[in-house]
């Protein structure tokens, strides 16, 4: 690879999806120089907080392998030291691993100014040129192409087709369908109703809407704002949310799905 001035290229593995909350678990990168000659760093990271079962089984690192790392503070200065000056580079790293990376950053006193940087993110590169449809997973997954696409049935029909082939690839033909339950992407943060209005996060239960939108989480809101929760009980939203909220007033907490 021909490079004028050097580039990092690197993945995070962390505690779940939320770019405001979750934490680092483990970081990799690999360290390019435009004579040819490569430099690598691996480190585990202590999050501080409990892995969730769920993101667990996907990173395969648990609570018991990083009992004994340290925490990103301590690593935050030789973790800038080895970026250095350089350009960076990763998969769908300007929607999540920078934007987490820089607010680790911030809270152990380190300035991670990337915006500033030359940025190369494959994952952006790869969805411009290749295409992410129905037919490209219709010819991917079933090795066919989809003459009747655009027509409801013709679409519905291929992706009928598509879930079965994705259950004999990367999951249980005697499980069937519920087997690709464990690809949702958002499963450690999961949501608590069906429009989506409420997320559990490290076993809390937070709004996905609004001015609390991440920030505090359902017991903290009845402590310091009952009024909210009030506003809710009494506004449209279904009533699965009202009913919560209801509770909550009177002390009593949802409970989290087991693995979140």
């Amino acid at each position: 690879m021909k490079i004028a001035k050097p580039l990092v290229v690197f993945d995070l593995e962390t505690t779940g999806t939320w770019i405001e909350k979750d934490k680092i678990v483990e970081i990799g990168m690999v360290k390019l120089m435009p004579d040819g000659s490569k430099h690598d760093y691996v480190k585990r990271v202590n999050p501080g907080m409990p892995i969730p079962v769920n993101v667990s089984r996907i990173i395969d690192i648990t609570d018991k392998d990083v009992k004994d790392a340290p925490p990103f503070k301590e690593i935050a200065r030789e973790v800038m030291e080895f970026i250095g000056d350089s350009d960076l580079g990763g998969f769908n790293i300007q929607r999540f691993d920078l934007p987490v990376l820089e607010r680790e950053f911030l809270e152990a006193g380190v300035t991670f100014k990337w915006n500033e940087r030359d940025i190369y993110d494959a994952q952006k590169v790869f969805h411009i040129h290749e295409k992410r449809d129905l037919m490209a997973a219709y010819q991917l997954f079933c090795n066919k192409e989809l003459t009747n696409a655009h027509t409801a049935l013709g679409d519905a029909e291929a992706t009928f087709e598509i879930l079965d082939a994705q259950i004999k690839k990367y999951g249980s033909e005697e499980q069937g369908i519920e087997s690709l339950k464990d690809f949702d992407y958002e499963q450690s943060s999961a949501y608590f109703d069906a429009e989506r209005k409420f997320s559990w996060w490290n076993g809390n239960l937070y709004p996905a809407f609004g001015k609390y939108r991440r920030k505090k989480h359902i017991k903290d809101i009845v402590k310091k704002d009952r009024s909210y929760l009030e506003w809710i009980s009494r506004a449209d939203f279904s009533d699965e949310i009202k009913v919560m909220a209801e509770k909550a007033l009177l002390g009593e907490f949802p409970k989290p799905p087991e693995g979140i």
